[in-house]
């Protein structure tokens, strides 16, 4: 318990005197994995809308391969980027191995069949004839699948949470592909890792308490908007 309330204490003291180095961390992780889940929703909202509303052969063989690309083992992820950024590897020439970039796109791999999978759940959940309803009405087809995922709005923004949280609270992938450099790579996951090994707990647990209150401040938010749409 003692180490525990040394840790509230450090962190509110951290946070007071705005540490510039826990700053520095505490910015950088918003900045990656906000990009990322940007990025994710671009890519997961669009493919999952897409898969969802077409049929074509073997559209069973791509759902499965989306959830299970819901729970892809975060190490992997970094594994195979870290081959594809790695100097002799397929990208290696563009030197993006250990920069914020490099984990901006294992987190952005990570988050999208997040987005996608959620995305395809509550496009296939809407009503079958919504859609035809849509273009009766004169919508063309781009308008009447901007009319669905107006109507889909709230799950999806369960998907902008389930993805912003992946990524936030990720730490194989980040510290494969960021490498945990100071100043430039650091983010909160990776540093509580390596005050944790030190035998900083205070410290430790002073990083893990801010995560924490970001993850939730962030999702407060989105909730906020969620169940306020919900009352319309």
């Amino acid at each position: 318990m003692d180490l525990i309330y040394e840790g509230i204490k450090q962190a509110i003291i951290l946070l007071i005197t705005f540490d510039p180095e826990v700053m520095r961390i505490t910015l950088l992780s918003l900045k990656v994995s906000g990009t990322a889940t940007l990025i994710s929703l671009f890519l997961g909202i669009s493919t999952g809308t897409l898969v969802a509303l077409t049929q074509f052969p073997g559209k069973k063989i791509v759902v499965s391969l989306i959830n299970t690309g819901m729970g892809l083992p975060p190490v992997v992820v970094g594994l195979f980027v870290t081959i594809f950024l790695w100097r002799n590897g397929p990208l290696g020439f563009l030197g993006m191995l250990y920069t914020p970039t490099a984990i901006i796109i294992a987190q952005s791999v990570i988050a999208t069949p997040i987005v996608m999978g959620i995305t395809l759940a509550s496009m296939q959940q809407l009503p079958k004839k919504l859609r035809l309803q849509i273009l009766a009405l004169g919508a063309t087809p781009l308008q009447s699948v901007w009319v669905l995922i107006k109507e889909a709005r709230l799950p999806l923004l369960a998907a902008v949470m389930a993805g912003f949280g992946g990524v936030i609270s990720e730490i194989g992938a980040s510290i494969m592909v960021g490498g945990n450099i100071k100043g430039y790579t650091r983010v909160l996951t990776t540093a509580t890792v390596m005050e944790t090994g030190k035998g900083n707990f205070e410290v430790a647990i002073a990083l893990s308490i801010i995560l924490l209150a970001m993850a939730y401040c962030i999702n407060y938010i989105l909730t906020h908007i969620q169940q306020r749409e919900r009352r319309f």
